[in-house]
């Protein structure tokens, strides 16, 4: 399976947001990433994550088709996200506005590629 890109929520996104494009898609699972520090503690940022993976499971499990939502380590993955994307040429202006779409493919090609092992 190969991680693609498909929108970016504004962090301020109601679960409802996301709920509509799962159902949209039809995905069958959900994943988000989990901010910890590098030493692997959480901090708020990490329970503001946890809290909105709880509200959306919440949600989604009132579908007829159950769907999961999963927690998956984001450490680095705008530091990479970001070299990857300089590496390519896109700078500036131009990679800020895609820098957290590119981190969120990371997240979830490493997630599956977890799951496939």
């Amino acid at each position: 399976m190969l991680a693609t890109p498909l929108v970016t929520l504004p962090r301020a996104a109601s679960v409802t947001a996301l709920a509509r494009l799962v159902d949209e898609h039809a995905a069958v699972e959900v994943v988000v990433g989990l901010p910890r520090s590098l030493s692997g503690r959480s901090g708020p940022a990490a329970e503001i994550a946890v809290a909105y993976a709880d509200e959306l499971r919440a949600v989604l499990a009132d579908r007829p088709r159950p769907v999961a939502v999963h927690l998956a380590d984001e450490r680095l993955t705008t530091v990479i996200a970001s070299r990857n994307l300089t590496d390519r040429g896109v700078r500036g202006k131009r990679q800020r506005s895609v820098v957290d779409q590119a981190a969120a493919v990371l997240i979830l090609q490493s997630w599956l590629d977890r799951e496939a092992r």
